[in-house]
């Protein structure tokens, strides 16, 4: 058997592991353990190669970009464990509420908003879910643009910085996470945007599905309502804008910008009398749990890279990507296919460290730019996320809904959203400048 056969059944190996149940770190560092016998009987590799292994878990712990990891996270919880994010979805409900198609409007700003604050697709669809979905349904909304709207909402964490996503991307793919800020920035307004076009038009041409507050649910007061809109969204807008102004203008590192994220968010969070011993115990268990399972599935996935490469895995998968037939394009389709498909059954962080090294060094012999390339991923898997029948966002969403809200209601409400986001992402492939014009390093 030649040695990228070995390479190949390990690869299967973990996936069959996967699939089985067992948690992804202990599943990819099973198959590296698994198959070492075999790389030591057919002389593939000797122990001098697993002498790399505690110096590679050395590496990860004190990789200075990943420790903006849990900093974005808790910025983002602490958000929405001191109810600020609930105070943002009702305001923005008033405001939007007397004009046809203004609650969904408001879950779309205030969906763009969460992604932007917490990156965190889970945490932005269940809150959501929670908040709203109730509300819209007791005015009248349709079912499917309901569900259909709070799923693609949520999804938005996967591409609108500061995600914890692009984060963890931009680290596989060996970019600065300054310029993976950036080269999303216009992808991810530009697809909010679509989104609200969409209600605007569903409003506009189906009016019973999307119909205004009626007169007595409407606010009387508009002065004070002005007053709760700037109390209530300008300081977390602002906290938004100047942790991203500070990684933009090279004032700090991400991982800076996410230390003082997360203080303003619990100042945010104390000025509004939310700070207390519950709200922040709850966004530090939460935390703890979300960073601790990254850095476990980062162990497992570099012991299982490591014994990968020992039978020639990585130069394996590099040659038979980079002859595809079409090059470039070749490549992309494979690629975004293979992305794709791993996103409706295994989450972003286990995609992002079992297939991202095994796709960069072939997108970078192909010279593709590596920013471009991230941020296609980052949409593939937010259009993953939302197909049925295994989305990601589908599952957090059909946990909060109501046993009136049927599953297929939710199927068909995402579906006019899979198409805007195949379009935006067919926009990006097609036009990298979208990309690529606020990053001074690209090569495009």
């Amino acid at each position: 058997m030649m040695m990228e056969h070995y390479a190949g059944l390990m690869f299967l190996a973990a996936l069959v592991f996967i699939f089985s149940g067992y948690p992804v770190a202990f599943a990819l560092a099973g198959a590296a353990i698994a198959f070492i016998p075999i790389g030591f009987g057919i002389d593939a590799f000797g122990p001098n190669l697993l002498s790399a292994l505690p110096q590679g878990v050395y590496s990860i712990m004190e990789n200075y970009t990943l420790l903006a990891v849990p900093y974005f996270i808790f910025m983002g919880t602490m958000l929405e464990r001191s109810g600020l994010a609930e105070d943002l979805l009702k305001t923005m409900g008033q405001v939007f509420g007397p004009v046809r198609g203004g609650l969904a409007l408001s879950v779309i700003v205030v969906g763009t908003l969460l992604a932007a604050a917490t990156g965190v697709v889970g945490a932005t669809v269940v809150a959501m879910g929670l908040i709203s979905l109730p509300v819209m349904l007791r005015y009248g909304y349709s079912r499917s643009l309901t569900t259909g709207v709070i799923a693609a909402s949520g999804t938005l964490g996967q591409v609108i910085p500061p995600s914890v996503v692009l984060i963890v991307l931009a680290d596989q793919i060996g970019v600065s996470v300054g310029d993976m800020f950036r080269g999303s920035l216009l992808p991810g307004i530009a697809l909010a945007s679509m989104y609200a076009l969409y209600a605007g038009g569903v409003a506009l041409f189906r009016p019973s599905a999307a119909p205004a507050l009626p007169p007595e649910e409407r606010p009387s007061n508009i002065p004070a309502l002005l007053g709760r809109v700037v109390l209530v969204m300008i300081p977390p807008l602002v906290l938004i804008v100047v942790v991203l102004g500070t990684i933009f203008a090279g004032i700090a590192t991400p991982t800076e910008a996410g230390a003082f994220g997360a203080v303003g968010a619990m100042i945010l969070a104390a000025v509004n009398r939310r700070l207390t011993l519950r709200a922040l115990t709850g966004t530090l268990e939460a935390t703890t749990k979300l960073t601790a399972m990254v850095l476990f599935i980062l162990v497992g996935s570099r012991a299982f890279s490591l014994i990968f490469r020992g039978f020639y895995g990585d130069l394996w998968i590099e040659d038979m990507l980079t002859n595809l037939p079409g090059g470039e394009i070749g490549f992309l389709i494979i690629a975004n296919l293979v992305v794709f498909g791993l996103g409706f059954f295994i989450d972003f962080f286990e995609i992002a460290f079992i297939v991202l090294p095994l796709l960069v060094p072939a997108a970078a012999m192909l010279d593709i730019d590596l920013v471009w390339f991230g941020v296609i991923i980052a949409m593939n898997l937010q259009t993953s996320f939302l197909t049925p029948p295994f989305g990601f966002s589908l599952f957090y969403l059909r946990g909060v809904t109501p046993a009136t809200v049927q599953t297929t209601e939710i199927y068909k409400g995402v579906i006019p959203f899979i198409l805007i986001q195949i379009f935006a992402l067919t926009l990006v492939i097609v036009y990298p400048p979208l990309v690529t014009w606020l990053v001074p390093t690209s090569g495009y």
